[in-house]
């Protein structure tokens, strides 16, 4: 339940970093209360997660997946392109959420 709750932390951090990055540079007015409103859920949920995961370790799977997606999302919507150094990072990252996940004694299980 908790890693769900995390799940829709960065979900929502992500489409908010995608809405700013639809609202350039605060000029749109939609995308830029949707960027609020996103970011405002995602903080929402994150600090539920903290009561129960550590910050460190809860902090570095929100961070670690949101770099994931929002790379994803920048490719397909944005048309932003991945070179090779780009995904052996972001392929560097995951393997360190699952480094966290499955053998950390920090991580709530």
């Amino acid at each position: 339940m908790l890693y769900t709750v995390l799940v829709i932390a960065i979900v929502f951090e992500v489409l908010g970093t995608s809405a700013m990055q639809a609202a350039q540079h605060f000029t749109r007015p939609t995308p830029t209360v949707l960027m609020v409103v996103c970011y405002a859920v995602a903080f929402f949920f994150l600090s539920y997660t903290l009561r129960y995961i550590p910050v460190g370790i809860a902090y570095a799977l929100w961070s670690g997946l949101g770099i994931v997606l929002i790379s994803a999302v920048g490719y397909v919507t944005f048309d932003q392109k991945l070179d090779l150094p780009a995904i052996l990072g972001l392929a560097l990252i995951i393997s360190g959420v699952l480094v966290l996940n499955l053998f950390s004694k920090s991580t709530f299980h």
